[in-house]
């Protein structure tokens, strides 16, 4: 006798969530048959969720966009953890998103035995390593992007399952499309510089006078450079503004076709710290780091930060090899000379390039895939 359809409830608060919830979506859908409900974006709603509101409630980042919607988002919070409770679904996958996720987690572990799978582990090894007790108190399992996160879940008794990082499905630009973008740019006459500020309009702020300053001092050695910079969705307005004192052009691309043969055209990027530099590495392409959070910020995580390198590629590969200019650090000198330096000895970063996409699935089954079988093997059926 054939085994009921899995009901699986799902959550995603933000675009990334929403792409890594349609990918273990269909590695369900490819291992059995299997219902779903939940709160998702575009790319699940495609798959056939219909989610219960729009995922752009929850696209909320820092206290005063939260704070008016407070209200708002915890009779959300409620909600969802009714619809689950109602519906009763062998497991519920929250996907990152913790301020929302987690709230809902605990209000069903206080009515029910339902079985709650989280992805992406919080960054415990780099600061707060108490939210992996908080965490175990709060779901049955975790799934990681990173293969270095189990031990720190597993030493709390929580399941933690390595899946791969969904950088890895990405399959970099052709040679002629690089071709196509140099030549049509003008960008062919000399080493290509990617420049890659931030997704938010906080960090493009803070980082354009460093970046065009550091640029600046760039050209003066190496006057044929050209110049692009991959500008987040929603943000042209305003790197416009953030650039135009620049001394050096730019070509800016808002395109995201044009952003991914960009990302492989370069010879080199600066770029802000964040999951950005896996995509470098995912690209083949050298890069320099650079970083400035408000004061404030800088003083509580220098207090708390556990690792002495918060670039992830030096992460995986357990190399230090890309370099990084971080809060008083992030001199627009130093960084132009770090620049020059890695673009003339970019061969000395490709092994640890290499070595992180090995380490996060490259080769492997798809990250969804590998995310199906560890909630299905945390159910029994496996």
């Amino acid at each position: 006798m054939s085994m009921p359809a899995l009901k699986v409830f799902v959550i995603a608060g933000e675009a990334s969530g929403d792409k890594l919830g349609a990918a273990a979506m269909e590695g369900l859908r490819a291992l059995t048959e299997v219902e779903f409900r939940g709160v998702g974006g575009e790319r699940m709603t495609e798959l056939g969720l219909q989610s219960q509101f729009p995922m752009s409630e929850l696209s909320l980042m820092g206290i005063a966009e939260i704070l008016p919607k407070y209200f708002h988002l915890k009779r959300r919070i409620r909600e969802v953890a009714q619809a689950i409770l109602d519906w009763r679904p062998d497991v519920v996958l929250t996907i990152d998103s913790p301020d929302f996720c987690l709230r809902v987690a605990d209000l069903v572990k206080a009515e029910s035995d339902i079985r709650i799978c989280h992805y992406v582990a919080p960054t415990v090894w780099a600061w707060r390593p108490e939210r992996a007790a908080k965490m175990a108190r709060r779901v049955d399992q975790v799934l990681a992007l990173f293969p270095f996160e189990p031990p720190y879940f597993e030493k709390e008794g929580l399941r933690c399952d390595f899946v791969g990082h969904p950088v890895v499905t990405e399959t970099p630009a052709g040679t002629d499309e690089v071709m196509t973008l140099l030549h049509d740019c003008d960008l062919d006459r000399g080493p290509a510089v990617l420049v890659l500020p931030g997704s938010r309009r906080g960090e493009v702020s803070r980082l354009a006078p460093i970046f065009g300053a550091a640029l600046g001092h760039f050209a003066k050695s190496h006057p044929d450079a050209g110049y692009m910079l991959a500008v987040a969705p929603g943000l042209m307005d305003h790197v416009k503004e953030a650039t135009k004192d620049w001394p050096v052009k730019v070509e800016l691309f808002e395109n995201k076709y044009l952003k991914h043969v960009a990302f492989r055209a370069a010879d080199v990027a600066l770029a802000a710290s964040g999951t950005v530099s896996l995509e470098l590495a995912a690209n083949d392409t050298p890069m320099v780091i650079a970083y400035r959070m408000n004061w404030l910020t800088e003083q509580i995580v220098k207090r708390k930060l556990l690792i002495d390198t918060v670039t992830l590629v030096n992460l995986v590969s357990e190399s230090r090899v890309v370099p990084e200019f971080l809060g008083p650090e992030c001199i627009p000198q130093k960084i132009a000379a770090s620049l020059s330096h890695v673009l003339n000895t970019g061969e000395d970063q490709r092994a640890a390039l290499d070595l992180t996409m090995m380490r996060l699935g490259r080769g492997d089954e798809a990250p969804g895939l590998r995310a199906a079988r560890a909630i299905l093997d945390g159910l029994g059926r496996g």
